[in-house]
């Protein structure tokens, strides 16, 4: 049974290893993510280059995906390296203050408009939510805090402000520099860190483009914000990334979960791809199994419709990153089986705008009306396979093209397998006989069965999806 929810799986340390890497593709990862808060530009690149060669050795295609750091809105080091912080002291976050010597009474911070963005009455909210400052005043430079929450505090930690309201810029001069390398490498993807609105999305894309590359753009929903801007950031975006870690310290831990679900309706809906991310095996990164709240976390994000998974920490530095794809295989697929997972009311009262949606949603009602085995969708740039995935189903999309750009984009839509495919006539029909020799020569579908082919006509030109032929495997080979 193919898994139609797609893994991804950061890079980093303890991918390193060659055989390691190996044998992750080999557990079925799809999107390989680039964390460029962590290391060098080059260190990426070479990571690139290795999981791409390692995909192409076992036959397959995978995705890369490069995860701008954004702001850094962090505390200083401290002389001790933490300071413990008691329930109920004072605590000064000075800008002025030298980064590396924070003491339990003062520490620094990367980010010098702190002050212009706080007031009395505001609730700082570091590492993760963990240490909750109440800001008493501001003084200049000094933002002055009784500690509500105390506990240790390391080196480097975010900073949130509780309920939003930073106005930190979502692109840096490093994400400037970033994108550049995203663009050398030919990234698929190119995820932003904190966008606001719709415009951080676009001078993101503006920048890829005007740098060569050609990736899709992914915005990172992680603050109050862009909540409150969703739809004119998914319509701005090609997918969406829940990220639920620094989006629980804006607006709350309780309102994730719902807030999640609506992300996925809503992307679907939108007909974007849409990512979640987050803590999704954090126990893995120490231990060799999930916690069963883990393994109903990452179902109940299939059953809701979610494109990918993603796991962080779990592949990129913890200690079973083998282990941690396989469990997230194994969960996905069990979701996958339930009702909810293959039944969709997608679309059906809206009035489609182009020819090629209207044949996608076609092929999907009837594949999941008919005993269809395999779906073949000839695509140029990928957009009818990527509607065709908007609707959940138990049957196979197979994006055939030409185009090794499209063959990686699509490793991020649920339910769709990318297959290189060459033109070799203008004939339409002879066109579809060979595809479904390919459906054939994969094990997809035999003799007998029934199978959804969509094309265009003319051949070879972007969006010009505007057939759909049901044929039963055999019958058409003797046309």
């Amino acid at each position: 049974m193919l898994r139609r929810t797609k893994i991804v799986s950061t890079l980093g340390p303890a991918t390193d290893d060659p055989k390691v890497l190996e044998k992750l593709i080999e557990a079925g990862v799809d999107v390989v993510r680039l964390n460029f808060s962590h290391d060098l530009a080059d260190v990426h690149v070479k990571r690139a280059e290795q999981a791409r060669e390692r995909a192409q050795a076992h036959g397959r295609h995978i995705g890369v995906l490069v995860d701008l750091q954004g702001p850094k809105i962090r505390v200083g080091k401290f002389k001790g390296g933490k300071a413990v912080l008691r329930d109920g002291e004072r605590f000064v976050i000075d800008t002025d203050h030298p980064l590396d010597a924070g003491t339990k009474e003062r520490v620094g911070t990367t980010y010098k408009q702190l002050p212009q963005d706080v007031s009395r009455g505001v609730t700082l909210l570091l590492d993760d939510g963990r240490i909750t400052l109440w800001v008493d005043q501001v003084q200049g430079p000094e933002i002055v805090c009784r500690v509500v929450v105390g506990g240790e505090l390391g080196d480097n930690k975010g900073i949130n402000r509780q309920g939003g309201g930073l106005s930190a810029s979502a692109l840096t001069d490093k994400d400037r520099r970033d994108i550049k390398t995203a663009a050398a490498m030919r990234a698929d993807y190119l995820a932003i860190s904190f966008p606001r609105s719709a415009a951080d999305v676009i001078e993101a894309r503006d920048l890829l483009r005007a740098a060569g590359g050609h990736g899709g753009v992914i915005a990172k929903i992680e603050r109050a914000e862009a909540v409150a801007a969703i739809e004119e950031i998914i319509v701005a975006a090609d997918a969406i990334m829940i990220a639920r870690g620094d989006l629980a310290v804006e607006i709350g831990d309780a309102a994730v979960p719902p807030i999640q679900k609506r992300l996925i309706r809503m992307a679907r809906r939108m007909n974007k791809v849409v990512i979640t991310a987050t803590q999704m095996l954090e126990s893995m990164i120490e231990n060799a199994v999930p916690t069963r709240a883990e393994v109903s976390d990452v179902a109940n994000a299939v059953l809701d419709g979610t494109d990918a998974v993603m796991l962080s920490a779990e592949t990129a530095t913890g200690k079973h990153p083998i282990a941690a794809v396989a469990a997230m295989d194994r969960v996905c697929r069990v979701a996958e089986q339930e009702y909810e997972a293959t039944h969709s009311r997608h679309r059906e009262d809206v009035t489609f705008a182009r020819v090629d949606e209207a044949i996608a949603m076609a092929v999907m009602y009837s594949a999941n009306h008919l005993p269809v085995r395999a779906i073949a969708a000839l695509t140029e740039s990928g957009s009818t396979a990527l509607w065709m995935s908007r609707i959940s189903s138990a049957v196979p999309i197979y994006a055939l093209t030409p185009h090794v750009e499209t063959r990686r984009k699509v490793t991020l839509y649920r339910g769709v397998y990318p297959v290189s495919f060459t033109l070799t006539s203008t004939d339409p029909a002879r066109v579809m006989r060979e595809a479904v020799d390919e459906l054939r020569r994969r094990g997809a579908a035999r003799d007998e069965d029934l199978v959804i082919l969509t094309i265009g006509e003319p051949l070879a030109k972007p969006g010009g999806t505007n057939t759909m032929k049901i044929v039963t495997v055999g019958d058409l080979r003797k046309d």
